[in-house]
């Protein structure tokens, strides 16, 4: 399975102004401004409390802004601090494509053995990534591959092997999924194969290997107790009618000369918490104001996921005002200090529970001041539409903050959240790293046209578990988005490198993304109604970042479904990304 550009509408960029007494401030387009503080800190010789990263909004991220973004902040902050003037660091595109690191690229080679309904009885598989040429997240990256190659599946006895392989290429880094995506889909093509090798339809076989009750641990020890995968992918069969669909696919492959049809249902398993446990914190930073206006900083970035609107959702409901009177600024290391990356779909999870935990101090203090004011019970005492309420009356929110700051009660709060019940020994391979698993599962029609290898995907059922969903609307939008996304990854995103390690597709020109046209003609994205975490995450809601993306493993999965009706044989195997050229290949191998 191949790699992947991050291919964000803004690329690497950072501008560092130099400041007083060797004081250093960098605007960076980082998704870890903690990161890039410490290493610029580290390269001018001194203290992380000398240099302030402030992050406004990136214009996308996906994981390349993780650890990338510190080579541009550093080499600008550099530049500054030997001129004492203000230095901008900007990559064009074909530069920040030869410069930073990608998705890893995987090989997966398995032995499975398995009943005549499918269920696996044993199962071998060894996994093996390009790192490139030095070991940035890949240590992370392929152990969370190993985490996710059990995705939806109950492996009772199954061999995990992992490769992690220095190249003379650049050095890979985190892309959404985290390596997630590459494990998956290595279960899914066992899935695939068993199926083709009994003559059986795939989901049959995916469902006949789920988890279920006294079929619930995972290789690592961890006992699945939120699993929903099945009722998810049930509903979504019948949702979209796949047993008809399938049917009349057959029927046609059955008939047509040259064009063969595919589809596929898949599920979907990811494990939501930073794998690296300390990571699992956040902190934020609320003022009230004495006219009841909010000032509100986290330590999340804003990347375009709708991380700040979110928080600031969250803060609004706790005063029970409205979003026009909460301002949220830049993040900055100097507001809220030793952040964790906003990453591994917990930005939500981490900011927005520290923040709800800042914002509920101050509404304590407005609410024992208002108990003891008026001889009611703190807990009585109500925030809605602008007001506060007491018995039979009501303040507005301003009103009562005067009252407060004139009654020498701080107004302003700092908020923490911890991650709570993870732990995992990297020693023994066992323990719990994930606190909860968002849910998933996607059909994928497609066409392929056997005489050129071209392939389109005509249709797409999206049904994805996102708990109590804080903003619907930026959540549909993620799971379409991240679904488009992995599609690229398995069919048009290809990375070529010469014999010298040196990245030939490099540029829009040779490397392809998926255009608006590459969209399916019908695409139906749905948010599971029945959806609520039993962790209590903030206002029960699911990460819903990167657990999408493998969504996109049913379209080469359904593409594998057309090669072999093309070829009648179920030893034709397809490789992602699966190009026209590697589509006439599987082909061609398996009429062999």
């Amino acid at each position: 399975m191949g790699g992947q550009e991050h291919f964000y509408l803004e690329g690497q960029v950072a501008i560092a102004t130099p400041g007083e007494q060797g004081a250093m401030h960098v605007l960076s387009s980082t998704q870890h401004p903690s990161e890039v503080q410490h290493l610029v800190a580290h390269l001018l010789h001194v203290n992380s409390a000398d240099v302030t990263v402030e992050v406004r909004r990136m214009g996308g991220g996906f994981g390349g802004k993780e650890t990338q973004a510190a080579l541009f902040a550093a080499a600008a902050a550099l530049v500054a601090a030997k001129t004492g003037r203000p230095a901008k660091f900007r990559a064009d595109r074909d530069d920040d494509m030869e410069l930073t690191g990608k998705r890893h690229d995987f090989t997966a080679a398995y032995d499975v053995g398995f009943k005549d309904d499918g269920t696996i009885t044993a199962l071998k598989l060894e996994l093996a990534s390009r790192c490139g040429c030095s070991a940035d997240l890949s240590m992370a990256i392929n152990d969370r591959a190993m985490f996710h190659a059990d995705n939806c599946y109950f492996l009772e006895n199954v061999e995990i092997a992992s490769h992690r392989f220095k190249t003379h290429t650049v050095s890979n880094t985190a892309f959404r999924g985290f390596g997630g995506p590459q494990g998956m889909l290595a279960i899914e093509r066992v899935m695939d194969d068993i199926a083709a090798h009994l003559g059986i339809d795939a989901l049959s076989v995916r469902q006949a290997n789920f988890y279920r009750s006294g079929r619930d641990v995972t290789p690592y020890g961890m006992t699945i107790d939120d699993f929903v995968a099945d009722t998810i992918v049930e509903e979504l069969r019948q949702a979209c009618d796949y047993d008809a669909r399938l049917k009349a696919i057959d029927a046609f492959n059955a008939t047509h000369p040259y064009l063969r049809r595919g589809l596929a249902l898949t599920p979907v398993k990811f494990g939501i918490s930073f794998t690296t446990s300390h990571l699992n914190q956040a902190g934020a930073l609320i003022h009230a104001y004495v006219d009841g206006s909010i000032h509100l900083n986290h330590g999340g970035t804003e990347m375009g996921q709708g991380l700040n609107i979110k928080v600031a959702q969250i803060v609004a409901d706790v005063f029970g005002l409205g979003l026009d009177r909460i301002r949220i600024t830049s993040t900055r290391t100097d507001k809220v200090p030793n952040t964790s990356a906003t990453a591994a779909s917990s930005g939500t999870d981490l900011n927005g529970m520290a923040a709800w935990n800042a914002a509920m101090t101050i509404r304590d203090r407005l609410a024992q001041f208002v108990a003891e004011r008026d001889g009611v019970d703190p807990q009585s005492v109500t925030f809605a539409g602008g007001q506060v309420m007491a018995g039979d009356t009501a303040l507005d929110f301003g009103t009562i903050c005067r009252q407060v700051h004139m009654a020498r009660i701080s107004l302003s709060a700092t908020g923490y959240y911890a991650t709570p019940k993870i732990h995992y020994d990297r020693k023994t391979h066992t323990g719990r790293p994930f606190l909860y698993f968002a849910y998933g599962a996607a059909v994928s029609e497609v066409i392929v046209d056997t005489l050129t290898g071209e392939s389109r995907t005509l249709r797409a059922d999206l049904l994805h578990d996102a708990g109590r969903s804080i903003n619907p609307a930026i959540d549909l939008g993620q799971v379409e988005g991240a679904y488009v996304q992995g599609m690229g990854w398995l069919t048009t995103e290809e990375l070529v490198y010469d014999a010298k390690g040196k990245l030939l597709t490099h540029a829009p020109s040779t490397y392809k993304i998926p255009c608006a046209s590459d969209r399916p003609k019908v695409l139906n994205v749905a948010l599971w109604k029945a959806g609520e975490n039993r962790e209590p995450t903030i206002h029960r809601s699911k990460a819903v970042g990167e657990p999408p993306f493998m969504l996109g493993i049913s379209v080469l999965s359904a593409l594998s479904y057309a090669v072999r009706a093309a070829t009648g044989s179920h030893r034709a195997s397809l490789n992602a990304p699966a190009t026209p050229e590697r589509i006439l290949k599987a082909i061609a191998e398996g009429r062999a």
